[in-house]
C-alpha cells in the first residue's frame, strides 16, 4: 500500500466490485483491510433479456435466442456504482481500485474502437448485432459440427473440454453469426466477451482476460484452434481466431489499466485508480469464499449454477466446461462445470405453472410464492410426491453438454399438487449437481469440500436437500454478494494492496464451514430417487431415444414455416 499522505491509509482504503448478472448489475463497496462490505446498490437492466422479441422492432426471435443491450451494462456503472458509494458513506478518494465480473460466455460484436454493432445507424434492427447472452443456445447446430469435426481430426484441445464444447461459447456463437448474417460478420472487427468489453469502457483499452479466453475461447497452451480446423467448418471462418478473437491476454488479478476520465465521470470515482482485468462471476467467487485450495468445489447458485474447483493435477473430466492452467488462481489447474438452469427453472414454474389459489395464499401469508411452495413441500417425506424430474429446461451444460435436451417430470397424477412438482424440480437440480461431483471424483479430481455461494442460499430447505443428496457437508460463504466481493478482492490485488488473489481472499473473504450436514435417513431415501434420475438421465441424454432433440427440431421448423408464411 502506498504511504503517500494524499492517498488513503490502509485502514480506510476501499475497492469497488461490480457483478454483472443475467438480469441486473450489482455494485458493492468493500474495505480492503478486512473485506467488510460497506454499501451496495443494484440496477435492473432496462432491456432485461430479449428472448421473445427484439426490443427495437418488436420482431419475434426464433427459439433458443437470448440477447441483451450493451448500453444496459454502462447504465450499471452510471447508477449502481454512485448509489453504492452513497450508501457506504465514504469519500470517493478512499477508493483505490475497481473490479468486475460477468456472466459467460456473453458475446458482443464490435467495431475496432469497441462500438457495439447494434449502436451503428441502421443495424439496430439486426438481431445478430446485439449481445448474445450466455444462455443463447441457438448455436447448438454449430457446436455439434465443431465437436464432430474436432473428434474426427483428434484435435488436441478437445480433451481439455471434456470431449465437447458448448453452444454457449465463443466459437459456436461466432460461427452462427457468420452463417446467418455474413454481412454483419464482415463488419465486426472484434468478437468481445462482455467481461472484457466493460473493462474497455472503464479504461479505454481492450484487454482479453485469461479466464474466458481459456474456458470459453478454446485458448490452450497459448494457441487457439488452427486456421485449417476453422476452415474445415466454413472456409470464411478460417481467420476467426486471429482476426476476430485473439488479443492481448491479461492475467487474473492484474491491472488492465486505470480508470479513464470519462468512466470517472460516470461512476463518481477518482480517475487513475486501478481497474482489474475482467473475470467471470463464478471464478471470482472462489477467493471470496476462501475456497481456492485443491478439492474445494464452489457452486455459484443463481439463475444457473457454475461449479469451479482448483486441482494440482491435469485430468480429463467428461463433460466439464474446461480446465485451464491458472484459470482461477495462479499455480493450480482451474476446472469448471455447470448447470444451465437452476433458479431459472424455479422461476419458470412459479410464473407459469402455479395456480392462483397458491399465489393468493402466499400474498395472504406475506411471503413469496417460492417460500410458500417450499413451506408446503418441506415436511413431506422424501419420495412422498412420487415424482422425479430432469433439470434440463435450459439444456444440459454438464456432463452431457447438449442444449437440445429439455425438461421432464415423471410420476404426475391427478392428485399431484404444485408444491410437489416444485420440490421435484428443486431435487432435480441437486441430482444434476451430484452427477457432476461423481464425474469429477471418478476422473481423478476428487471433490473434498462443497462450497455454496449465491442468491439461492436463502432457501435453507434447498440447501439441506443438496446436502442430503450429495451425502457431504455444505459450506457457505459469509457474504450474500459472493461474485461482487470476489471482484473487489481482484481489484485490491490489481491496486497493489495484496501480492496475490489467494492472499487477498484469505484476508477479505469469508467461509462458514459445514453449515449444513447430511441426514443419513434422508440421504438413503434420496439415493433411491437419484437412481431413477440416473436412469432417465442416460435414457434421454445418452441413449438412442432422441425424442427431446426431435421435438426441438419440430419446434424450429414450425417457427421457420410461420416466418415464411408471414
Amino acid at each position: 500500500m502506498s504511504t503517500n499522505p494524499t492517498e488513503p491509509s490502509s485502514a480506510q482504503a476501499c475497492v469497488i466490485g461490480v457483478d454483472f448478472g443475467t438480469l441486473s448489475g450489482r455494485a458493492v463497496v468493500v474495505r480492503v483491510s478486512d473485506g467488510k462490505e460497506l454499501g451496495s446498490a443494484v440496477l435492473d437492466y432496462p432491456h432485461a433479456v430479449m428472448d421473445a422479441v427484439l426490443a427495437a422492432t418488436g420482431e419475434k426471435l426464433p427459439p433458443e435466442w437470448a440477447l441483451q443491450v450493451p448500453s444496459d451494462y454502462v447504465d450499471v456503472l452510471r447508477h449502481a456504482v454512485p448509489e453504492a458509494m452513497r450508501s457506504a458513506g465514504i469519500d470517493p478518494a478512499d477508493v483505490i481500485g475497481i473490479g468486475t465480473d460477468f456472466t459467460a460466455c456473453t458475446m458482443i460484436p464490435t467495431t475496432a474502437d469497441g462500438t457495439p454493432l447494434n449502436e451503428l445507424p441502421g443495424l439496430e434492427t439486426r438481431p445478430h448485432a446485439y449481445v448474445k447472452l450466455w444462455k443463447h443456445h441457438a448455436a447448438q447446430g454449430q457446436a455439434d459440427r465443431i465437436n464432430q469435426t474436432a473428434a474426427e481430426r483428434s484435435e488436441s484441445w478437445l480433451p481439455r473440454y471434456g470431449g465437447l464444447i458448448s453452444s454457449e461459447w465463443e466459437f459456436a456463437k461466432g460461427l452462427q453469426l457468420l452463417e446467418e448474417d455474413p454481412e454483419l460478420y464482415a463488419l465486426m472487427d472484434h468478437w468481445v466477451e462482455a467481461a472484457d468489453w466493460i473493462i474497455w469502457q472503464l479504461t479505454g483499452k481492450y484487454t482479453r482476460n485469461a479466464c474466458t479466453a481459456g474456458y470459453k475461447g478454446i485458448l490452450q497452451d497459448g494457441e487457439y484452434p488452427s486456421r485449417d480446423f476453422l476452415a474445415s467448418l466454413n472456409p470464411d471462418f478460417a481467420g476467426f481466431a486471429e482476426e476476430k478473437v485473439a488479443h492481448t491476454i491479461g492475467a487474473l488479478g492484474s491491472s488492465a489499466g486505470t480508470l479513464s476520465a470519462g468512466a470517472a465521470e460516470w461512476t463518481g470515482l477518482p480517475a487513475g485508480i486501478a481497474v482489474a482485468v475482467g473475470n467471470v462471476d463464478a471464478h471470482v467467487a472462489a477467493p471470496a469464499a476462501k475456497a481456492t485450495e485443491p478439492g474445494q468445489m464452489v457452486a455459484i447458485m443463481g439463475t444457473s449454477t457454475c461449479h469451479v474447483m482448483n486441482s494440482g493435477v491435469l485430468a480429463e473430466v467428461p463433460g466439464m466446461c474446461g480446465v485451464v492452467d491458472g484459470g482461477i488462481v495462479d499455480g493450480l489447474y482451474g476446472y469448471e462445470a455447470g448447470q444451465s438452469g437452476v433458479g431459472d427453472i424455479f422461476a419458470w414454474f412459479v410464473e407459469n405453472q402455479v395456480p392462483q389459489t397458491d399465489k393468493d395464499a402466499a400474498v395472504a401469508a406475506g411471503i413469496s410464492v417460492h417460500q410458500y411452495l417450499t413451506e408446503q413441500a418441506q415436511d413431506q417425506p422424501v419420495g412422498g410426491h412420487g415424482l422425479v424430474a430432469l433439470d434440463w429446461h435450459s439444456g444440459n451444460r454438464s456432463v452431457l453438454v447438449d442444449h437440445q435436451l429439455s425438461g421432464l417430470v415423471v410420476g404426475l397424477t391427478l392428485s399431484t399438487k404444485a408444491h410437489e412438482v416444485y420440490r421435484a424440480l428443486l431435487e432435480a437440480t441437486a441430482f444434476g449437481t451430484r452427477k457432476i461431483v461423481e464425474t469429477f471424483n471418478a476422473s481423478g479430481v476428487p471433490v473434498t469440500e462443497f462450497v455454496a455461494v449465491g442468491g439461492l442460499l436463502k432457501n435453507r430447505f434447498l440447501m439441506q436437500t443438496y446436502c442430503d443428496v450429495l451425502r457431504m457437508p455444505i459450506s457457505t460463504t459469509g457474504s450474500e454478494q459472493g461474485p461482487a466481493l470476489g471482484s473487489a478482492i481482484h481489484a485490491a490485488v490489481a491496486a497493489g494492496a495484496y501480492p496475490g488473489v489467494r492472499t487477498a481472499g484469505e484476508a477479505m473473504g469469508s467461509l462458514n464451514r459445514a453449515a449444513y450436514t447430511p441426514d443419513p435417513g434422508r440421504a438413503d431415501a434420496y439415493d433411491r430417487l437419484y437412481a431413477e434420475y440416473e436412469t432417465l438421465h442416460d435414457y434421454f441424454g445418452r441413449g438412442e431415444n432422441q425424442v427431446m432433440r426431435r421435438l426441438k427440431e419440430i419446434r424450429r421448423a414450425a417457427y421457420s414455416k410461420a416466418t415464411v408464411n408471414a
